[in-house]
């Protein structure tokens, strides 16, 4: 049935001091409505759901009901972590609603910056202020559990504190400008195959010290109006219906205020969602509807369960911009937001190798190689695509930046990308939302054209791309290793360029690890810029030039092969139908429980995720958690270590010994007493990261944590007392400094 609206007529009208007053006024039916979603059998103008949202704010994911006759406001949720998500045209309308397209949030992480990360977090609160949007359904933050995840571009890393810390400071940025975020996904959420009916198992130990850590930091130092629970089962018990996490850890544990809401379809009962403390099922069916009506009218669903969920709702719907008569201006300043996104993005670049190659000469020219250096990407598919107004390729930030390109090498790449884009047009137009957007294969016989590159040019650059999205996962040979013809084109330019005396530059445009260890000794120098947004072409422009040195670190280990991965029970190779494999195996009225890894995943691997697992088992890496190279060198000194009541403070000198001005990050990791069995080597406990320094002169950095954080589950969260190592350096691999913490 239709959503439903009391037929009479009521004096309370809401207000931020009357919220009780007008829950107890409230009918079973406007609780309902408040609670459920709008994309039920309503008229088109109405009904608000991904793609089919028209009224308001056309495009966004969702809105809530408004309850009119007494000034309830609807709340206009909309996607996504890299910036809104929404129609850029209207009906009857020829304007264009761009908005800003901020890099994907592994680049974020990489930064290791919470005042940039708040900054990006801010630009993107201030659109959403000016096109009227209440809560922005991001940031992701999942941990990067396994590098095959096809949803890991809008996560921050494989570590709970940095995960945490960096959704702590965009959470802040965003609700700077009155709006407010939703943290997702609540919990557990890895792996997109089957992700609405996944069992994720895991011990209590890996949950709390890991995949539940990172949320119950940002939560304590940002206070986010909303999280978001997720599709997938918690040890046998779904998310969205989880009486523990959502009401005795999130609420009672960790003191959230704000509302819980669905993942878009997420759950099968909602009366179940209800009692578990799950205030918004969104995007809200009929059916939904009529069980929370008649949950409240037959008393399976208590009126202090129902009018919990009620309250919270409100509380947030009063704090809206909406509610408090804010006009949107729908005129967001896009061109100070471009400005500021591409001196802010180098921060995240990571320079991986540089054996003399970087920066580039100023009279140096350039030839480009690889499709993906004309048809940048700039960041994944799914909820976490915007549209902006451009998108600046490497092309075009190398020419910003005065540097000459070769021009035979452009015309070859322009023409077979022109034909590849003709070739995949209409296999694109069936593509959906959710699909990675089709790419341009790369050019056949490399031999046939490099060397022109070689002859006319002074150093190659060669991009290789990748992306994804929502509602896949990588394959390991498609995605995470590189193809023939681009392992092809690197070996060829390397030895026509080498055998020249030449340099050669890989720049890395992607959505996530890649396979590096066959192929970077061809390399000179290897640039990751990850998915950098709308301005990244200038960004790697402005690195590759020199007018920044890159300042970015790994937030997730490159291994030196997959099958070093901690995670193996990973879904591998699974063949596309063209369906959205969320829904691989995937049945609303029964629990299969047949294919391990997509009907359920054990987490055999337990709390040694990442760094955790190659530093503890002495297991070679390609390039280690934490780690990043400058066009400088850094030297850290006279680390002092204290300890004020329930603070440790940890203090380290910074010096610029190099010739070239930079930033440096300094990270503290803690070792565990030698008598506490089963525990990570190290395990990062806290970050700083330098101001500009000009070479020559030094900063000392502060870091502080709690000295609860030392603390580990074994049924609870119990403190070890010994003598704990507590380590400083500049990745995980590189910890030159030390010194011990007695408890």
């Amino acid at each position: 049935m239709p959503a439903t609206f009391s037929a009479f007529a009521k004096t309370v009208r809401l207000t931020p001091d009357n919220i009780d007053a007008v829950v107890a006024a409230m009918t079973p039916e406007d609780k309902a409505n408040l609670i459920v979603g709008m994309a039920r059998d309503m008229s088109d103008e109405l009904r608000a759901d991904v793609g089919y949202t028209y009224h308001i704010v056309p495009g966004v994911a969702g809105t809530t009901c408004p309850i009119t006759y007494m000034g309830v406001t609807p709340l206009v949720l909309a996607d996504g972590p890299a910036g809104i998500r929404m129609d850029s045209r209207r009906k009857g309308d020829s304007k264009d609603y761009f908005c800003t397209r901020v890099p994907m949030g592994t680049l974020l992480s990489s930064t290791w910056n919470d005042s940039i990360v708040a900054a990006f977090g801010s630009i993107i609160g201030e659109e959403c202020r000016d096109y009227g949007i209440d809560i922005l359904l991001g940031p992701g933050m999942n941990i990067m559990r396994n590098p095959l995840c096809g949803r890991n571009f809008e996560y921050y890393s494989e570590d709970p504190l940095l995960s945490g810390k960096m959704a702590a400071a965009f959470t802040n940025g965003v609700q700077s400008h009155g709006v407010g975020v939703s943290l997702k996904h609540f919990a557990a959420n890895n792996q997109e195959i089957n992700r609405l009916a996944n069992d994720s198992r895991v011990s209590q130990r890996a949950l709390r010290e890991l995949y539940l850590r990172n949320f119950e930091i940002a939560i304590r130092e940002s206070e986010p109006w909303s999280v978001m629970s997720a599709y997938n089962y918690v040890n046998g018990e779904y998310a969205s219906q989880s009486k523990t996490l959502l009401t005795d850890i999130l609420r009672r544990e960790w003191g959230f205020e704000g509302v819980v809401m669905s993942d878009w379809g997420a759950g099968i009962s909602a009366v179940d969602m209800v009692k578990a403390g799950n205030d918004m099922i969104q995007p809200g069916i009929n059916g939904n509807f009529e069980k929370i009506v008649n949950g409240q009218k037959d008393g399976t669903i208590s009126s202090e369960e129902i009018d919990a969920c009620v309250k919270r709702i409100l509380e947030i719907i009063v704090r809206t911009h909406r509610f408090n008569g804010y006009k949107p201006s729908e005129k967001p300043d896009l061109e100070a937001h471009s400005q500021a996104l591409a001196s802010m993005t180098s921060e995240g670049l990571v320079l991986l190798k540089n054996e003399s190659a970087l920066p580039l000469a100023k009279d140096a020219r350039v030839a480009l190689f690889g499709v993906g250096s004309y048809d940048f990407l700039p960041g994944g598919d799914g909820s976490g695509a915007v549209r902006c107004s451009h998108v600046v390729n490497l092309k075009e930030g190398l020419g910003s930046k005065g540097i000459t390109l070769s021009e035979r090498i452009d015309s070859v790449y322009e023409c077979w990308i022109a034909g590849e884009q003709k070739r995949l047009a209409p296999m694109k137009t069936l593509r959906t939302w959710y699909q990675y957007d089709m790419r341009p294969l790369e050019l056949p016989c490399p031999e046939a054209y490099t060397s022109y590159g070689a002859e006319e040019a002074d150093v190659a650059v060669v991009t290789i791309s990748r992306n994804s999205a929502e509602g896949f996962d990588r394959h390991l040979e498609r995605d995470y290793m590189l193809h023939i013809d681009e392992l092809a084109l690197i070996h060829d330019v390397s030895e026509k360029f080498h055998a020249r005396g030449k340099k050669v530059v890989v720049v890395l445009n992607v959505c996530g690890v890649v396979d590096v260890a066959p192929w970077r000794d061809l390399a000179d120098a290897i640039l990751l810029c990850w998915l950098p947004g709308q301005d990244g072409g200038t960004s790697v422009a402005s690195v590759l030039a020199g007018e920044e040195s890159p300042s970015g670190h790994l937030p997730v280990t490159f291994p030196m092969r997959y099958a070093d991965v901690p995670s193996q029970n990973f879904p591998l190779n699974v063949p596309e139908t063209g369906l959205n494999q969320s829904f691989e195996h995937f049945n609303a009225k029964r629990k299969y429980y047949d294919i391990p890894n997509i009907d359920y995943t054990d987490y055999d691997e337990d709390i040694y995720v990442g760094y955790r697992h190659y530093a503890t088992r002495g297991v070679d890496v390609a390039y280690p958690f934490g780690f990043g190279l400058t066009y400088t060198d850094f030297e850290l000194s006279d680390m002092k270590l204290n300890r004020k009541g329930d603070t440790v403070r940890v203090r380290v000198k910074v010096r610029n010994t190099g010739d070239f001005a930079a930033k440096q990050v300094v990270q503290i990791y803690a070792t565990a007493p030698k008598d506490v069995p089963d525990r990570p080597k190290i395990e990062l406990k806290g970050y700083a990261k330098t101001h500009l320094l000009q070479p020559g002169t030094a900063e000392t950095v502060e870091i502080e944590f709690p000295v609860s954080d030392l603390a580990i589950w074994e049924n609870g969260w119990n403190l070890k007392h010994g003598k704990w190592q507590i380590h400083a350096g500049t990745s995980s691999a590189d910890l030159p400094l030390s010194a011990f913490l007695e408890l």
